[in-house]
This record gives C-alpha cells, structure tokens and sequence, in this order.
C-alpha cells in the first residue's frame, strides 16, 4: 500500500471512532422537518476518473481512487458504504473529521510527545490488524487440504435427533418443580429405572416425559430435543447419544443435572461436499492464528517484574515458555 494511502486508511480509524461516538451520544430533539427539496440528479460515475478530485477539505483533496481506499476500508471493517448517499455521508463525515485534524495541525498539537505516541500506537494498531487479515486472505486449502481434514474430524459433522427424560436429583442445576419431593441419587435412578421399564412395556415414551421428565423444557414437548452435535452436550450424554443404536431405549444415564432416558430416532452426517465450504471457512482464521503465534514465538518480549510483578504460573498442562514452532 502507497504511503499516501496508508495516512488515509490510518485517519479512517480516527473518523470511525469518531463516527461512533456520535452514534452513541444522547439523541439530540426531532428537528422540524425541512421543506421538500427538488430531485436530486443521479451521479454518473462515468465521468469521473480515478484521479479526477471528488472531496477537497482546506488544503487536502482526495481522488476517486483515494477516496474508494477509504470506502474499501470501510467495508472490510463491516460498514459498506455503496450507494450515492451512503458515500456522500462517508465524505460530509471525512470532511468534519479531516477539519478538525487540520485545525488540530494549527494549533501545532500533532507536535506533542503524547498525541505523538497515540498516532505511534494506531498506526502499530492498523499495522497489526493489516497483517492478520493479509495472513487470513492469503491462506488457501487444497482439495486434498480439505479431504484430510474432513476424514480426521468426521464426527464434527454428525447431528443427532431425539427425545430424553431427566430425573433430578439432590444437587442438580435443574430447578425443582413445585410439591416434588428432592430424591436422592439413588431414589432418581430407581425412578428412571422404572419409567424406562414402563417404555420398554409399551408405554408411550412421550406421554412419560410430559408427565415425569425435570427437564420443562423438553418435557412440554414429549422429551424432544433440537438436534444436536458432537460436543454440544455434556460428555455422558453425547457419548450415549451417538453410541446409541437408532430407536433403542437408554439405560439410565448419569449426568450433573441428573438420570437421562435417552432414546435417538436419527443420526446423519455432513458429506464432504456438504461440509467443504464449512471446512474452508473454519481453517482459515485457525491457520491464520497459529502463524501469528510462530512469529510472536520469534519475537522476544521482556517485561520488567519490578513494575508489572512476578509473571503468574502457567494453567496445568500449559507449557511455561511458548512451544517451538512446528513442534
């Protein structure tokens, strides 16, 4: 990126801050509607080349080209600004910005060591966003890439459907329903023991779960569950739930909110081709960040103990000192 450039995408970060303080501030009154004004004429961008001059502020002009830097800034910041107004509302908004800047030059405020070491630091700031996202754009998958990955992780593509019932017990999250008795570990597992004999009977099991299921949710509903992927739920359940062959009962399963009965109805999972765009989508921001771990690994930083204290210990199973890179 060209240095002219660089200091207008730089100045964007001050007019986006800018632009959001003023949406944050308190609404000022309803004005009086101004009187209605003739059609404006369409633009015809036609005649405009990329170094003809669209917006000039005191002594700085900016070009089509320039100005589109700005616009592309903005868009890959979220804010998309395509139509005539939205850009003619970007450049009113620039202008107040890049006025009160020159004003700021006047009055010699762009020489002072603190404003100087702000600029520093939001110009290291743009910096280091420019080169995640540069990192992320240029970080592409082969199909074999893709394939790896999608056999590697299978099970991330599997989703469940099915119904449960829950029996609470004595310390369970799950809240007691009114007049209900606070059953111990034991009374819950005999309980979910019986009401699975009575489904295996021939009792309905969604009629059961209305009735007796702790789970109000679900329970509404016959015991029915969204459908779910690996992980999405607590470890005894998810391992029950896609370990389970298709229509069977559970046995009673144990978890912290109590006794599951668990019975699936259907289980599938994502073709490769289904899942690539996902995949893809998913690695890139992974791989990006594991670059920029290796090169904040090749980077020594030293803070000074004495002012920000004793470093604290690493979390078990955390390495002290950053691993090496492609270990």
């Amino acid at each position: 990126m060209k240095s002219s450039e660089l200091a207008l995408v730089l100045a964007l970060s001050g007019f986006a801050a800018a632009a959001m303080a003023q949406q944050s501030s308190p609404a000022a009154p309803p004005k009086p509607a101004p009187p209605a004004l003739a059609p404006v004429t369409a633009p015809d961008e036609t005649k405009v080349g990329p170094e003809t001059v669209v917006l000039t502020v005191g002594n700085v002009t900016l070009t089509r080209a320039q100005f589109e830097v700005l616009l592309s800034a903005l868009a890959s910041n979220g804010r998309p600004a395509s139509s005539a107004q939205q850009k003619r509302q970007v450049a009113e908004q620039y202008a107040e910005l890049e006025t009160m800047a020159q004003e700021a030059r006047k009055r010699k405020l762009d020489e002072s060591a603190e404003v100087k070491r702000m600029m520093a630091i939001q110009s290291d700031s743009f910096l280091a966003n420019a080169l995640a996202k540069r990192i992320t754009d240029d970080t592409h998958f082969t199909e074999l890439d893709l394939r790896s990955y999608y056999d590697q992780h299978k099970p991330e593509f599997e989703e469940a459907q099915g119904s449960h019932i829950l029996i609470r017990f004595k310390g369970s999250t799950v809240p007691l329903k009114k007049d209900e008795k606070d059953l111990t570990d034991e009374e819950a597992l005999a309980k979910a023991q019986d009401i699975r004999k009575k489904i295996l009977a021939g009792a309905d099991f969604a009629t059961l779960a209305k009735a007796e299921s702790d789970d109000s949710g679900s329970g509404a509903k016959g015991g029915e569950l969204p459908s779910f992927k690996h992980g999405q739920m607590v470890g005894p359940f998810d391992q029950a739930a896609f370990s389970l062959p298709i229509g069977e009962v559970s046995e009673p399963v144990k978890t912290q909110f109590g006794y599951h009965i668990i019975k699936i109805t259907s289980r599938n999972a994502k073709t490769f081709d289904e899942a690539k765009a996902q995949i893809e989508k998913d690695l890139k921001p992974k791989m990006a960040k594991e670059a920029m771990e290796q090169i904040k690994a090749h980077t020594p930083v030293t803070l000074n103990d004495n002012y920000f204290g004793d470093a604290p210990a690493p979390a078990p199973g955390k390495a002290a000192t950053p691993a090496t890179p492609g270990k």
